[in-house]
């Protein structure tokens, strides 16, 4: 499997939640079937463009880094260090190689001179780009042929390519331009498609099985990705596309440049992960999600009454060594049900309701005078299986997943921060002497605060 990644120049919001708990749960499943996935998820720290990921756009980390003063390696490396933790605190498991796009130049630059050696590709003025008119499939995926495509694009570029909607491979370098490396076309750096091509057959081959990513990615970044790769090596390129839908916002995409996230870092101040978690897997990968805390507040009811007859049945049971599924376990109605709605292109919404009918199963054997240790072992597996290995939504169901001390820590957060919020409308309303004093409490309870210009960080010594 193959996911596209995040640009790593700000935080990870729910939207981005969305792909990344949707493509946790089919890696997760495909195991639970007995598959040995190799799981490949990139960052892309360079060449992805703004203004509607046009050739002419503006790189956003370089964007960034003007807004900032910092440099952009910097920005990325930060980002990437925050998003696995905000992902991680949601019980998504790591990838198995997550290659970046500037570790992989000269991959790239061995595809483009592949493809301009076979006449699919063109230079002009140290610029390259793929010439959509030499591939008779481009479009295949989303449908969009050539000829029907809206011209688009600045009217310099459109003089400087062979066809409006020919894309750029690499791109050269202007004076100023921090991220540069050198080519056979001069200095420059690579255009988006191309980085995805490049770290996805590096590590899976030429031909690979899944590639996952956003509905807004299948044109152009995917079409893009097909004719670049399949005219480079002859070969088909993946066997099957798998794009989740987005999360919307009073019926409007979130993105970061619409000015309408919701950043995970503030959501879990107030929710906890796994809650976010549980919310996105009760619509499908495919369908839209539609934002709304109250949503996420009536979800965390149904799932801490699940949570509820798991540890309840946790304590009964004594905890046995979680195991694969025996096959009188696998034959179990509700395991056979859950199967059967998963094999239904991954149907977490009614993998769900399924559980709630494992709780009452659950509920009534924990009801009976004396229940048997075989039946409570054995619905202690399926627990584990269903809502553990696969649907990922038991605090310790997996290594890399929450422990309790993660969810302490978690909830201790929230705490100080809502402390420190309280702070700053004291000093707000000049009331220094309560500012004074909520920090000079914290400072008891071995909180240390730290006022700059940016906010107030707090440190526990």
């Amino acid at each position: 499997m193959y996911v596209c990644g995040m640009t790593v120049y700000s935080d990870a919001h729910i939207g981005h939640a969305k792909s990344y708990v949707s493509f946790d749960v089919i890696r997760r499943y495909l195991i639970f079937l007995g598959y040995n996935v190799t799981f490949v998820q990139n960052i892309t720290d360079v060449g992805h463009m703004t203004e509607n990921d046009e050739d002419e756009g503006e790189d956003k980390l370089l964007k960034r880094s003007a807004e900032t003063k910092i440099h952009p390696m910097q920005i990325a490396e930060t980002y990437t260090r925050r998003t696995s933790e905000d992902l991680a605190a949601m019980n998504i498991l790591p990838p198995d190689i997550m290659p970046r796009a500037t570790g992989h130049i000269i991959e790239q630059i061995e595809i483009i001179e592949e493809l301009i050696a076979k006449g699919f590709a063109y230079e002009v003025s140290g610029s390259v780009y793929f010439d959509v008119t030499k591939d008779k499939d481009y479009g295949k995926l989303s449908g969009r042929k050539t000829e029907d495509q809206e011209a688009s694009g600045r009217v310099e570029t459109r003089r400087e390519k062979h066809h409006p909607n020919d894309f750029a491979l690499w791109k050269k370098a202007e004076k100023g331009h921090i991220l540069r490396w050198p080519s056979p076309w001069g200095e420059g750096f690579p255009g988006w498609h191309i980085e995805c091509s490049a770290m996805s057959m590096k590590y899976l081959g030429e031909t690979f099985d899944i590639h996952c990513g956003g509905l807004e990615n299948q044109f152009p970044h995917h079409e893009c990705e097909i004719a670049q790769s399949e005219c480079a090596t002859g070969k088909l390129f993946v066997r099957y596309w798998i794009h989740n839908n987005m999360v919307t916002v009073e019926g409007v995409k979130m993105g970061k440049s619409l000015g309408n996230s919701s950043y995970l870092r503030d959501l879990f101040k107030d929710f906890d992960p796994m809650t976010l978690r549980y919310y996105l897997l009760q619509s499908h990968y495919r369908s839209t999600t539609e934002f709304k805390k109250d949503a996420i507040d009536a979800a965390g009811i149904g799932y801490e009454k699940l949570l509820s007859a798991y540890e309840k049945l946790s304590a009964a049971s004594g905890k046995p060594e979680v195991n694969a599924l025996s096959e009188a376990e696998l034959s179990h109605p509700l395991v056979r049900e859950f199967i059967t709605e998963m094999n239904d292109d991954f149907n977490t919404p009614k993998g769900i309701a399924i559980l709630y009918e494992l709780a009452k199963e659950t509920n009534n054997v924990l009801s009976q005078a004396k229940p048997e240790q075989e039946q409570l072992t054995g619905l202690y597996q399926i627990w584990n299986a269903l809502a553990g290995s696969v649907l990922g939504i038991l605090p310790t169901s997996e290594p890399g997943g929450r422990t309790s001390d993660e969810k302490e820590k978690n909830a201790l957060s929230a705490v100080i921060e809502k402390v420190i919020g309280w702070r700053k409308e004291a000093r707000e309303k000049k009331d220094f002497a309560m500012s004074d004093e909520i920090r000079d409490d914290l400072l008891k309870a071995g909180v240390t605060l730290e006022d700059s210009k940016d906010g107030t960080k707090w440190s526990i010594k």
